[in-house]
């Protein structure tokens, strides 16, 4: 088993307020994965979790970001516009090491990501559960978002995300992994023909061959 160094939480000033960067190391990094968290919670998710663990076994650091609005204790997330400041902010940090640098995010992380990633120079982008639209109202897509990343982008969605089920993405230059039975926060009905944990082993596996394939 690959060891993962973890570094404390690095403060980060930006012009949004002060971000925090954890570091989750490979032991020969290639690439850096810098991934956000979403509007209703923090770098605990589920997902970002397990893609820490286990992405540095692959040659890929792990850097998951904290908001300002988060560091600060709020718990309302601010406007796009602050959340995009934000990002700029730390990005020079998460560029630090050298290495291409794929811009990721879940839920309104991953919108940021997508909205910034052309300016900042990101390798590639992985949009965890992007919210396509809020819930019960298709007709407000942000698909023009995603589908103006301008870099390879991978989408990783639960199939009962309500902000937007995978059969719901238009068709455009991207991929997608579809969670079967998953829900915004990928987590699965225990009545699912398939195991919480076997969800997140879709998740890891699936962005590891991903960023494999990057050039």
């Amino acid at each position: 088993m690959t060891h993962v160094t973890t570094d404390p939480p690095e403060a980060v000033e930006t012009e949004a307020g002060t971000a925090r960067i954890t570091w989750h190391r490979a032991p020969r990094p290639r690439l850096v994965l810098a991934a956000s968290h979403g509007a209703g919670g923090g770098i605990e998710a589920r997902d970002l979790r397990a893609l820490a663990a286990a992405l540095p076994a692959h040659g890929v650091s792990v850097a998951l970001v904290e908001q300002p609005w988060r560091v600060a204790g709020k718990k309302l997330a601010p406007a796009p516009k602050t959340l995009d400041t934000g990002w700029r902010g730390v990005w020079p940090a998460l560029a630090a090491p050298g290495l291409p640098v794929i811009a990721g995010g879940r839920s309104a992380g991953a919108r940021v990501a997508c909205r910034t990633a052309r300016d900042l120079g990101a390798h590639a982008v992985l949009a965890l559960s992007f919210p396509l639209h809020p819930p019960g109202k298709p007709e407000k897509s942000r698909a023009d978002e995603l589908l103006g990343a301008g870099v390879p982008t991978l989408v990783v969605q639960g199939g009962n995300d309500p902000f937007g089920r995978p059969a719901e993405f238009p068709e455009g230059g991207y991929d997608l992994i579809e969670v079967a039975y998953a829900d915004h926060g990928f987590a699965v009905p225990k009545r699912a023909a398939t195991t919480q944990e076997r969800a997140l082993e879709l998740i890891t596996g699936g962005v590891a061959k991903w960023a494999g394939s990057l050039g």
